[in-house]
This record gives structure tokens, C-alpha cells and sequence, in this order.
């Protein structure tokens, strides 16, 4: 089995913390993930919007593009609004062979506003969520259409985020959402992780191997601390540094024969925790949990016949 190992730039970049960034440009920080080991990179704020401008960074960085979030607001908005929003990446992603779009519900989400305490994140009734996973699944249909599939993130804060919501959404919703696994965010929800996995690995397309600090999370009042306060006080961290046992993780996924990308996504403090550090540890972990799980590791970053084309 054959596994592709890539990062988030948020260890580098916080969009929603400003104090948990490095003033790093998008070059140093594919260079220092790839000098750790990683061969691919989500997409933040610092990535050009032209493929013709991002394809020769990457290709220098010698990284391919693993995914990016895309802030979806279907929950309240009309499809149509969201399909105006992301026409323009899934063309960009199309350009530069991406393996998906990351959906993350934005609406009615409290992750992004540090006034809201967690025990306020949003919740729907059965039959809203029935509705909501139907559009979502739409909405999922339509994109791959367009020829750029996405992939669900659950996620802290927003509408999806317990293991009893998750399975909600996913009796729910159909095939045209492909989910994406978090780690991280759903062992801090209080989810199990494996048996995630075993209950929903038939529409796992993406995962991030998010890791977290169990002694951050159960020390945190829920009633007062909001999602980013937890950020800011260390909750999430790189496999290798946190709580989780990648080990049993990842065999869960070598078991159903998972075949695709593993993303460490890790937002901390980078004074106290230097990324580039982060990402050798990070990838020090994964690499010996992915051999003991017997998958091969792609050691090649940007794809041969890409370089070609643009000699």
C-alpha cells in the first residue's frame, strides 16, 4: 500500500490567531517541510491565486498542493452562492492537480471567534441535519462534476463536530461527500478515533493526522474558553508530541487499505514550538507507524510529467 505524507501551513500561519504566526514567506515554508521529509502542502493565505505563479514555487519547493479549505456557509446560504464562491479554486486545483477540496462548515460556527465558549458551538435536530447533509451532498456532487471532489471536515465548534454527529451526518448524506478522518479535532470532541474509522472508512478520501495535548483539552471550561483559546494554550500539537496513538490510527486505515494522503495539521505557538522542529518530529513518527503498518511512503514531490511541461 502506497501513502503520501504532506502539511498544513498553519504551523507556519494562523488565519485566525495572528500571534501564532511566523513572518515566514510561502518558499521557507515549503522548504522547511520538505527538508523534513514531506512531499505535499495544503494551501493557505500566502499561496498565489494564478497556477501559472503557484506551479513554478512548487515545483521548485519540489512539493505538490495535498488539498485547502474552502469556508462553505451551506447550512444558511443557497447552493448557488457557494457554487460562485468556489468555481474559481476548484480551476485553480484542477490546474494544479490537487486531490481535493477541503469543506468546512463556516455557518453558524463558532471555531473563529474566541468570545464564544465552546459549550455555545451550534446544534441541529435530526431533521435539520437530514436537510443539511442532503445539501452538502449536492453540493459535493456538483463540485465532482465540475472535476474537483471535496472532502468533509468535522470540525471543533461547527455543526458537525461530535463522533454522534458525525454519524449522523454520514447516515445522512450519500457518496457525493467524501469525508475527511481529523484526528485531532475529533478526539478533543470526545469521539473515538478507530472506531470512526471502522464505522466510516468506506468515505474517507483525506485525512489529517492532527495529534493533541489531552492534558490541554480536559483542563479547559468549556462554559467560558472558546475554541482558539485552546489553540493558544497548546490543545493540538504533530503526531509524535500529543496524546493520540498513531500506531493504532494508522493501522486502522492500513487495514480497510486506505491509500492516499496523511496531512499534519498542527496550529500552535511556533516561538515555542518551531515548525520546522515540529514537522521533523511529525514525520519521524509517521514514517514509523506508516512502515509498521506496511505502507510505502512516496518519497517524489512534484510529479515528473508536471516538470516536464513546464521546462
Amino acid at each position: 500500500m502506497k501513502a503520501k505524507l504532506g502539511m498544513s501551513p498553519i504551523a507556519w500561519w494562523n488565519d485566525d490567531l495572528a500571534e501564532l504566526s511566523e513572518d515566514v514567506s510561502l518558499e521557507e515554508c515549503l522548504r522547511q517541510s520538505r527538508s523534513a521529509g514531506f512531499t505535499g502542502m495544503e494551501m493557505g493565505r500566502r499561496f498565489p491565486r494564478d497556477p501559472q505563479v503557484m506551479l513554478p514555487i512548487l515545483k521548485k519547493a519540489d512539493v505538490t498542493l495535498c488539498g485547502g479549505w474552502f469556508s462553505g456557509t451551506l447550512i444558511d446560504e443557497e447552493m448557488a452562492e457557494n457554487q460562485d464562491r468556489i468555481a474559481p479554486m476548484i480551476e485553480l486545483f484542477k490546474a494544479v492537480d490537487a486531490p481535493c477540496i477541503v469543506y468546512g462548515e463556516v455557518g453558524r460556527s463558532i471555531q473563529g471567534d474566541r468570545s464564544r465558549p465552546l459549550a455555545t458551538k451550534p446544534k441541529l435536530a435530526d431533521d435539520e441535519m437530514k436537510a443539511y447533509a442532503k445539501k452538502v451532498t449536492e453540493f459535493g456532487e456538483w463540485c465532482a462534476a465540475a472535476g474537483m471532489p471535496l472532502a468533509y471536515h468535522h470540525h471543533m465548534g461547527a455543526l458537525v463536530e461530535t463522533e454522534p454527529e458525525l454519524d449522523a451526518f454520514m447516515r445522512h448524506s450519500g457518496a457525493g461527500i467524501p469525508l475527511l478522518l481529523d484526528a485531532g479535532h475529533l478526539a478533543f470532541a470526545g469521539g473515538d478515533v478507530p472506531r470512526a474509522i471502522d464505522n466510516h472508512h468506506a468515505r474517507i478520501t483525506h485525512v489529517h493526522v492532527k495529534d493533541v495535548r489531552m492534558g490541554v483539552v480536559d483542563a479547559l471550561d468549556r462554559t467560558k474558553q472558546s475554541f482558539l483559546d485552546a489553540v493558544a494554550l497548546g490543545a493540538f500539537t504533530v503526531p509524535g508530541d500529543g496524546s493520540l496513538d498513531f500506531g493504532a490510527i494508522v493501522q486502522k486505515f492500513a487495514d480497510y487499505g486506505y491509500e492516499g494522503w496523511f496531512v499534519v495539521e498542527a496550529e500552535q505557538d511556533p516561538r515555542k514550538n518551531p515548525p520546522l522542529k515540529m514537522a521533523e518530529v511529525g514525520y519521524k513518527e509517521l514514517m514509523r507507524v506508516m512502515r509498521a503498518a506496511g505502507y510505502t511512503v512516496e518519497t517524489q514531490g512534484f510529479p515528473d510529467d508536471r516538470k516536464a511541461d513546464l521546462t
